[in-house]
């Protein structure tokens, strides 16, 4: 499956979002993993938080590219 983004044309009826097209629980996962995210980085009250972002994000592909 391929990610598609939101476009700004949401859309709750059915299973899927007519605009993006992702599943609804979908969306609310990653809704709640960004609210995880955010949360950590105040937690750790970080000056930085594009750059660990940008770091969270190549260890994540970095291990994606990694047998399950």
């Amino acid at each position: 499956m391929k990610y598609q983004p939101c476009i700004d044309q949401c859309t709750s009826e059915g299973t899927h979002c007519e605009g993006c097209g992702r599943s609804h629980q979908e969306i609310t996962d990653t809704k709640k993993l960004v609210t995880s995210v955010v949360e950590f980085i105040r937690e750790h009250d970080y000056e930085n938080p594009e750059d660990f972002v940008e770091r969270i994000s190549k260890s994540i592909l970095k291990k994606l590219q990694k047998p399950a």
